[in-house]
């Protein structure tokens, strides 16, 4: 690793550098929710069942991500840790198991999803009228898998290298040419949520291709086949920085099938309303998520360099700018909840009802979500990984599977708009004895740690 890197990061003003990480990555962020949303906008011009597909399909992008995040960040946290050790050899034997795996699992997943691909839409929550939508999406969208989950790879492992730029240059040329498809797909050439599927694809393959090619630039690590070491070591260190992301990842996919579900049960208005909310929430997070992902290199390298006082001035740090942001947006949105939702679709007054209500019983708790996120980004990246993988279990699966499965009996549809809400305030009160006591052993620096071996 070049001494000017390892230098600027182990040195320099953490908030300094923190906030040159993070600009890149909530770039990133903002743009890949922005996608998601423009998917959400212009199908929902199709009609309320092409949206509900897009969010009965979700729970399924949902876990090709949670596998890519899994590879990535697994990879990528051992990575900047060996950086700040200096040890570039296991570093570059890392970096090239993670791309490789989770290109295989992305693989698995296409063939298994397309093989069983009616019997998967229907315990996905489609209802008869949404199915034929959903079969069709979700058909074209498990074609990309393997350049979906790699991808998430290639960015993070740029990412936690501190060399986030080269990684947002990929996401953002494939968001923007997926924006640009979708219409063009859509109503132009009249293919309908085909269109908006097969826009995605394509977005997916150029974004692979570009990281693929930024992987090469600057002093990023490169990936060569002969470097992919799928020893039992490397696997575990994979599993113990990457199993929190996969808990996460995974069992938002399980509590997304189960909110659609819930929701249809009051009919396909409740499931696109519900499936908007997800994805506006989504976009106001991606900001607190860059600013964290930012701070998870500064993190990495200097726990890996035994300046734990730097690791502990960094959290506090994006703690403090999360809350503020996310407290504004709160705000902002609980006032204008319907006109918020109606962007995305306008035609349908039931849809804007159940989303406004939704929508707002999300808000009142999202600010404490800036304090859960980071602290499992700390967890996760200075290998705590039973505290890490029990946080990052905590929001989508130990409270809100039981939650979405007993509220909507007692309350009905609104059991199902206040179901998130509730899961996040006991997932913040679940964080304060998590991580408290990892933050107070924090405060004194340390000799450089000791990987076990891994050669």
């Amino acid at each position: 690793m070049p001494q000017d890197k390892y230098t600027l990061m182990t040195t320099a003003p953490v908030p300094r550098l923190i906030r040159g990480l993070a600009v890149p990555t909530i770039i990133s962020m903002l743009v890949t929710s922005f996608y998601v949303m423009a998917d959400t906008y212009f199908v929902g011009k199709i009609n309320t069942q092409s949206t509900a597909a897009v969010g009965i399909s979700f729970s399924i992008m949902a876990i090709i991500q949670a596998f890519g995040f899994f590879c990535g960040h697994g990879s990528g946290n051992f990575i900047s840790r060996r950086l700040g050790a200096r040890d570039y050899r296991s570093a570059e034997k890392m970096a090239a198991t993670g791309f490789f795996s989770a290109f295989l699992i992305g693989c698995a997943i296409a063939l298994i999803g397309l093989l069983f691909l009616d019997p998967i839409c229907r315990a996905l929550g489609s209802t008869p009228t949404i199915l034929p939508y959903a079969k069709t999406y979700l058909g074209i969208i498990l074609l990309g898998a393997p350049f979906m989950a790699s991808s998430l790879v290639l960015n993070n492992q740029m990412r936690f290298q501190g060399n986030a730029v080269y990684a947002m240059i990929g996401i953002i040329v494939g968001a923007v040419l997926n924006i640009g498809l979708d219409p063009l797909l859509i109503f132009v050439f009249d293919m309908g949520i085909a269109g908006a599927a097969w826009s995605t694809f394509i977005s997916q393959v150029c974004s692979f291709t570009i990281l693929l090619f930024m992987d090469r630039k600057g002093e990023n690590i490169r990936i060569h086949y002969r470097h992919f070491t799928p020893t039992p070591a490397y696997l575990k260190e994979i599993v113990y920085g990457g199993s929190p992301s996969l808990c996460r990842q995974g069992l938002a996919s399980v509590s997304t099938i189960l909110l659609n579900v819930a929701a249809g049960n009051f009919g396909d208005a409740a499931i696109a309303g519900m499936s908007i909310v997800t994805r506006i929430c989504m976009f106001i997070n991606s900001f607190v998520i860059g600013f964290g992902q930012g701070f998870q290199p500064v993190c990495g390298f200097n726990y890996g360099a035994g300046l734990n006082r730097r690791v502990r001035q960094g959290f506090w740090y994006c703690v403090k700018v999360g809350v503020i942001f996310l407290a504004i947006c709160s705000l902002i949105g609980y006032i204008y909840a319907p006109e918020v939702v109606s962007w995305f679709r306008k035609e349908d007054p039931q849809v804007i009802a159940v989303g406004a209500e939704a929508l707002r019983w999300q808000l009142i708790t999202l600010p404490l979500g800036a304090w859960v996120i980071l602290c499992n980004m700390l967890l996760q990246t200075i290998r705590q990984p039973r505290r890490a993988v029990i946080l990052s279990s905590s929001r989508q699966g130990l409270f809100f599977i039981p939650l979405i499965l007993i509220l909507p009996y007692f309350l009905q549809l609104q059991g199902v708009e206040m179901c998130q809400a509730a899961a996040d305030l006991c997932s913040f009160l679940l964080a304060l004895p998590l991580t408290i006591p990892v933050l107070k052993s924090l405060r004194v620096d340390r000799t450089p740690m000791k990987e076990e071996n891994t050669r």
